[in-house]
């Protein structure tokens, strides 16, 4: 059984600057939530990461991938994956306590109900208890619902393109599926945020569960540390309690599926603690009875979480999705161009003797700039290109088929020829080379 400290007194007439300072968490989660927030916001204005369905197109890194380009948007999505579920490995309920938009807005709704009631009662103190609450009610639903259609549009963005959105927006559109869709989420989140806000986390969301899956001996937990009996050194104000978004007593155990572990509770103990000249007795720690996060006598990598190789594989792992990505992402070009044989008819002859072979080119700018497309023929002499238009001009996000012929004098020509097709793209300074074949009678 493991040995717990007791969290020892100043001795007499110490300061208690020599105290560590409370740890100011909430300070640092409202920071880390408002730059989630504008995160949230600038994603698909700007293409960062976006799924347009209408044009059936994924924006990820300023890159455009179409659907058919589904080894990458796959890869993308398992790197998503693992890079939480390894968060959640080595730091628990980071994601939620953090960076999770139901618990960022549901917080903010909560703040914003306090606020209005507070200001209610503090400019129209004359009136009766009952009609303030209703006029604070009234209020807080009109604003939530604006904060509703705001948040509504922004997230119907990462699927439909802003500016089309915002159209049907002005024209009260709920006929077309992006306009109904939009109707659905602002009524959705308006519900969610006047009534669940943080009960969604508790009874709704499986990630809670599944993290309990995930956490080891290891893994960064919420814990409470203290004495037994004349050793005890909680004084039962329960601020911890208070300070809690979740409600959750952290003295019972930290493995309570209500808990974020978003250290609020940590900051309230250290303030508390810190007027009797003693130091806090929640804290930040590598598994229950691990060390704290703030020991100084750590190396800096167990400092990060890599206290064992299971930890590193994980992080060797994650750097190979990222870096397989990149790779992916960096040689993948913005003009893409297939050129297959058409051997529904291997060859014609024309009049004068000369022989045709049909070929299908196409071409799919992926794009943010119109595109000409130069084709060229290596390796067949006196080869000229039939019903081809060269430069092909091909506007940004479009798709083009085009089917046209090689044409070749018969003279001293062989039954099978081999030669390529050289596709240059620009402005985007791309080339690609293709192998044909060239079929003439015997």
């Amino acid at each position: 059984m493991a040995q717990i400290t007791t969290a020892p007194a100043c001795p007499r007439g110490e300061s208690a600057s020599l105290l560590p300072p409370p740890r100011r968490y909430h300070q640092l989660r409202k920071t880390v939530h408002l730059l989630c927030f504008l995160i949230f916001v600038a994603l698909p204005f700007f293409d960062v990461m976006r799924f347009d369905i209408p044009k059936q197109r994924f924006y990820f890194a300023g890159q455009q991938l179409w659907i058919n380009e589904f080894g990458i948007l796959f890869f993308t999505l398992m790197f998503l994956l693992f890079a939480i579920a390894a968060a959640s490995m080595l730091y628990g309920r980071v994601y939620c306590g953090y960076l999770c938009p139901q618990m960022i807005f549901g917080e903010a709704a909560t703040a914003l109900e306090k606020r209005t009631r507070k200001w209610i009662n503090k400019h129209f103190i004359d009136w009766s208890a009952k009609t303030r609450k209703v006029v604070a009610s009234a209020i807080f639903y009109a604003l939530l619902a604006v904060a509703s259609v705001f948040l509504a549009f922004v997230f119907i963005s990462f699927f439909v393109e802003p500016r089309d959105l915002l159209r049907r927006l002005l024209s009260l559109d709920i006929v077309t599926a992006g306009g109904f869709a939009g109707a659905v989420t602002t009524l959705l989140t308006f519900l969610d945020f006047a009534f669940l806000r943080q009960k969604f986390c508790t009874t709704v969301c499986p990630y809670g569960y599944l993290q309990g899956m995930l956490v080891d001996r290891h893994t960064l937990l919420v814990t409470y540390r203290d004495g037994e009996g004349k050793n005890k050194a909680c004084i039962e104000c329960k601020k911890c309690v208070r300070v809690c978004h979740m409600g959750v007593d952290i003295r019972k155990s930290p493995y309570q599926i209500e808990c974020i572990h978003c250290g609020e509770c940590i900051e309230a103990c250290d303030e508390v603690m810190a007027r009797l000249k003693k130091p806090g007795l929640i804290h930040y720690s590598w598994g229950e009875h691990g060390e704290s996060l703030h020991e100084k006598t750590q190396s800096w990598p167990r400092r990060l979480g890599l206290r064992d190789s299971k930890r590193v594989i994980v992080l060797l792992v994650l750097a190979f999705y990222a870096s397989g990505l990149a790779i992916a992402l960096s040689m993948r070009h913005a003009v893409q161009v297939r050129i297959s044989p058409d051997r529904g008819v291997l060859f014609t002859q024309g009049p004068r003797g000369e022989i045709r072979n049909q070929f299908r080119l196409s071409v799919d700018n992926r794009g943010r700039q119109d595109a000409e497309l130069l084709l060229t023929v290596e390796g067949l002499p006196q080869a000229r290109l039939v019903g081809f238009a060269s430069p092909l001009r091909v506007k940004a996000g479009e798709s083009r088929l085009v089917h046209f012929q090689v044409e070749v004098e018969s003279a001293g020509l062989a039954e099978v020829s081999r030669f390529q097709f050289r596709a240059e793209a620009q402005p985007y300074q791309t080339v690609s080379k293709h192998a044909m074949t060239f079929l003439a009678p015997q």
